[in-house]
């Protein structure tokens, strides 16, 4: 099996359980527990992207100037600063620390 052939196969799976998702009945979908589990769901896939990207680096955990400027977007966040302004600052804090290299 190549690469490619992987690739193929991988999508097709991918396209037959979106297929299946449509055939789920939309009141086991309503209903609050589901909902519940959906939207916690979310939240726990959208953290761990996070975490992963900001702390991994191939199979290794490297803390480097990803770690600060993340914090300072989060606590910017808190704040209630504009977006534009919280990516601006973690991008800031990010080059500085590789300038004074704190981090690669």
């Amino acid at each position: 099996m190549t690469m490619w052939d992987g690739i193929l196969v991988a999508s097709i799976i991918c396209v037959a359980l979106k297929a299946l998702g449509y055939l789920v009945p939309a009141r086991w979908l309503d209903a609050p527990r589901p909902a519940r589990i959906s939207d916690l769901l979310t939240v726990a896939l959208l953290s761990a992207l996070v975490a992963v990207q900001t702390l991994g680096s191939g199979q290794a955990i490297v803390l480097d100037a990803r770690l600060p400027a993340v914090l300072v977007a989060a606590g910017l966040l808190l704040l209630r600063a504009p977006f534009l302004v919280v990516v601006a600052a973690a991008a800031v804090t990010a080059a500085l620390l590789r300038l004074w290299g704190w981090a690669a």
